[in-house]
């Protein structure tokens, strides 16, 4: 077995274990535990707090004491643990707490998984730039698959959905022990302070005046990143409330419907490089901007029918939306920062926009939705819950095109392949 399939599995399962469970869990919460709109905001949260707290303390863990690929497995088969046991919650406040700990163990398993590839492939004498994406598109597919799986065996309203998580993961966990060994580098000097263990270090370029408005402005639009992962699949299954479109196909396989945006996804990292190149990154940022709001508006207006295409552009759309944004800049860091704190500035970015800005996202958008646009019966204003986070990254946008001033260089991207 080649050293790249073997890490193209583990890319596949990484991703399936999220997919299995992100895009239906709002099904689960609001239809079959029938709990509120605000304590769910608060759910997703915990990807916010586990991505603030866990990623620099396993980079610690893995750099100084323990083979990534064994911390790797350990993080994989404790989280198969947490995610078996949430089906048997039934309270709003323990739910919170288990997968909470799902995502302690979960999310710094996406940073170690690169870590690993990138590992093993300079080990085999691999072109990791040109090696690695390929292998990374194998992740997107095991969310897409897992997506499909969930909804095509009825369980994307089903506390079966985290055993389906939990198996995967538990097999994830016993697969990383077959892979070859990636022993701890020990690249942090002994002597460095703990700022410097901890990469926040990066923090100094809140002192430049641009690179702070880059953050603010990417931790604005990191609130909205989690907003379809959350309420999609629950909008499109609510329709069933609707006579009309009671026995529609969205209604029936909203979850389909919903992986196109990661099909689209996919397909949009190829264009990638042409859009840097011709527009720049402050364009190619504003781009995904004005791909939000469609994303949202298209959204506002759609429906199982005649609305059915709005709804197919928004999830066509989400792709550029995403990726336009979270790769444009990465590559903003990568071209403006010194090189003795790239890395720990990408953790920053990570941080402001997964952190921070899916944390505030999820919380604000929670209270929001129980507070204005949830009636007594329980029903929720979709159209008007859209428009709101539509007008909201508007707002981010225009501010963005005022306030960043950004020169477009050419040769800041000249590199840039996929």
């Amino acid at each position: 077995m080649s050293v790249k399939f073997r890490l193209t599995v583990m890319s596949f399962l990484q991703f399936f274990v999220w997919g299995a469970w992100l895009i239906t869990v709002g099904n689960y919460w609001f239809g079959t535990k029938q709990w509120g709109g605000a304590e769910f905001g608060a759910i997703f949260s915990t990807l916010g707090l586990a991505s603030l707290i866990m990623p620099a303390l396993t980079g610690i863990i893995a750099d100084k004491w323990i083979n990534a690929e064994k911390l790797y497995g350990i993080l994989h088969i404790l989280g198969a643990l947490f995610l078996a046991y949430i089906p048997t919650v039934e309270s709003p406040t323990t739910f919170w707490w288990v997968i909470f700990g799902a995502m302690l163990c979960y999310m710094p398993t996406i940073s170690l998984s690169n870590s690993i590839s990138y590992t093993i492939l300079k080990n085999n004498a691999y072109d990791v730039v040109k090696i690695f994406p390929p292998i990374r598109v194998w992740g997107t597919i095991g969310f897409i698959v897992a997506m499909w799986i969930t909804n095509l065996t009825g369980n994307k309203a089903s506390g079966n959905m985290f055993y389906i998580s939990a198996f995967s993961a538990l097999a994830l966990g016993l697969y990383s022990f077959t892979l070859p060994k990636c022993p701890p580098p020990k690249l942090v000097s002994e002597n460095a302070t703990m700022t410097e263990k901890l990469g926040l270090n990066a923090f100094s370029l809140f002192g430049n005046s641009k690179m702070a408005l880059f953050f603010l402005f990417s931790m604005f639009l990191g609130a909205a990143l989690q907003l379809t992962n959350m309420y999609g699949d629950v909008f499109l299954s609510e329709f069933e409330k609707i006579p009309i479109y009671k026995e529609s196909f969205v209604v029936k396989y909203s979850t389909i419907i919903m992986s196109i945006s990661q099909i689209s996804e996919t397909l949009f990292i190829l264009a990638i490089p042409f859009f840097l190149k011709r527009f720049g990154i402050k364009q190619v940022m504003l781009i995904s901007m004005i791909a939000w709001v469609l994303r949202f508006g298209l959204f506002a207006y759609g429906d199982p029918a005649s609305g059915l295409w709005m709804i197919i552009i928004s999830c066509i759309v989400y792709g550029m939306a995403f990726d336009f944004f979270n790769i444009s800049g990465s590559l903003f860091i990568e071209a403006t920062t010194n090189s003795n704190i790239r890395s720990s500035a990408q953790g920053l970015f990570m941080m402001v926009t997964n952190g921070v800005g899916a944390v505030l996202g999820s919380l604000v958008s929670g209270w929001l939705i129980q507070k204005y646009y949830t009636s007594a019966d329980g029903n929720r204003d979709w159209h008007g819950i859209w428009l709101a986070f539509s007008i909201y990254v508007l707002v981010v946008g225009v501010l963005f095109a005022v306030f960043f001033k950004h020169k477009h260089n050419p040769n800041d991207i000249k590199d840039v392949s996929h």
